[in-house]
């Protein structure tokens, strides 16, 4: 025999269920309120503003001065990008390693490369010709067997992305160690005690979990570049920033020039946000049990909720 003591509770009426109600955020709901009356009013004040003169804008974004300005601006920025991660990286190897030499070169380059203001070194690059009429090549302290004239051998396009690049290696360089020390020290030593070759622990096992903590700090500095170039106006190369400032000298429209400027940087940097979302998506496969969803997806799905809801 049971009593009711033991017995099961019995299921509750769908009226007697507890009812859900959402936590009240007043306070956010106020915030949320005043930011969208604030963007409103910034909204309002672009529009019809007269000083902006958008049609000149319109007039100027597409022009064909501009346009290869940006190219140009593109191409320093590859430049500097491409040859500062490749120094940078040997840099961080040099660090990390035994040879106390090594260290000591890496360590001072990056103080050197890193105190020194980037438009300064920019000019340093571009009158190497005052210290160094010609460059020779040939036996280390002995006789050359062949020299260039500095002004033939180091344009200015190559001058600035010697500076940029050079300058770029000292940040990338620190970049990169970082993200190797960041893998635990004893996965590599069980891929060594499992026979793995060193080039294949380097590839499989440190390079992806290095490139997690590589890549947030990279994206920050490849989109610091783009701006960076601006500082090459130093030099007289007509990258975006000097171009807008050569046609509004002619024109007198300052303002519209430089929202010129403003909308190229912002596309630039808005390309290569998305593709830093996608490079670390990729390599977050190893660390996430699910990937975060692409903008893509996300429209899907936020389709799919309306559609469900609609029916």
């Amino acid at each position: 025999m049971t009593s009711d003591l033991d017995a099961p509770p019995a299921p509750a009426r769908p009226e007697e269920a507890l009812k859900i109600v959402p936590a009240r955020r007043p306070l956010t709901w106020l915030a949320a309120a005043v930011v969208a009356v604030l963007v409103a009013m910034a909204g309002h004040a672009l529009v019809t503003n007269q000083a902006w003169e958008w049609s000149v804008v319109a007039e100027y974004v597409f022009a064909d001065a501009v346009l290869s300005s940006v190219v140009l601006t593109v191409e320093l920025t590859v430049f500097g990008v491409v040859a500062g991660f490749l120094l940078g990286t040997v840099l961080a190897l040099m660090r990390i390693s035994r040879n106390p030499l090594l260290r000591s070169v890496s360590w001072t380059y990056t103080w050197i490369f890193r105190s020194v203001p980037l438009i300064l070194q920019l000019l340093f690059w571009y009158n190497l010709a005052i210290l160094y009429n010609e460059i020779s090549f040939g036996v280390p302290f002995g006789p050359s067997f062949v020299s260039f004239d500095t002004m033939s051998l180091i344009p200015p396009f190559l001058a600035a992305g010697l500076g940029l690049g050079l300058h770029q290696a000292a940040y990338s360089g620190e970049i990169v160690r970082a993200g190797f020390l960041a893998v635990d020290q004893g996965q590599r030593e069980a891929a060594a005690a499992l026979g793995i070759p060193p080039g294949r622990q380097f590839r499989r096992i440190v390079l992806p979990q290095a490139m997690r903590s590589i890549v947030p700090n990279a994206a920050n500095e490849i989109i610091g570049m783009v701006k960076n170039t601006s500082q090459v106006y130093v030099m007289a190369l007509p990258e975006l920033f000097y171009q807008v400032q050569v046609i509004y000298s002619r024109s007198g429209r300052v303002i519209p020039l430089l929202l010129v400027a403003t909308a190229w940087y912002l596309l630039l940097t808005t390309l290569l946000s998305v593709a830093q979302f996608y490079v670390e998506r990729h390599y977050a496969k190893g660390a996430l049990r699910t990937v975060p969803p692409t903008p893509l997806q996300k429209a899907r799905a936020g389709l799919a909720k309306l559609k469900a809801a609609a029916r």
